[in-house]
């Protein structure tokens, strides 16, 4: 199994309802993409860090194998999701892939 997590902050251009909208946006189109990306086991999005945090917005999700983790990356529903609702929004991504 490979854990693949990320943590975004959000382009400082953004404040209060609208960043309420934008996080929603990409927990719920992340998440609805569990069931349709063969390999894909768990996938959970938190937008609601505590004050001590210096990111905005994380997925933690696990995948069968590695394989499957490189198939999500290019899989349409997922590039659609990012490429809709988290890259224009988005400043800041760090990622750590890791065997469990």
């Amino acid at each position: 199994m490979v854990r693949h997590v990320i943590l975004w902050t959000l382009k400082d251009e953004y404040s209060g309802d609208q960043i309420s909208k934008i996080k929603e946006g990409i927990k719920q189109g992340l998440e609805g993409l569990y069931g349709q990306i063969p390999g894909l086991k768990e996938i959970q999005v938190n937008t609601d860090p505590l004050s001590s945090s210096n990111c905005d917005v994380m997925l933690d999700s696990l995948f069968e194998d590695e394989d499957s983790l490189k198939a999500y990356s290019t899989h349409p529903a997922h590039v659609e999701v990012a490429n809709g609702l988290v890259r224009p929004y988005t400043a800041t991504r760090t990622c750590m892939d890791y065997e469990v």
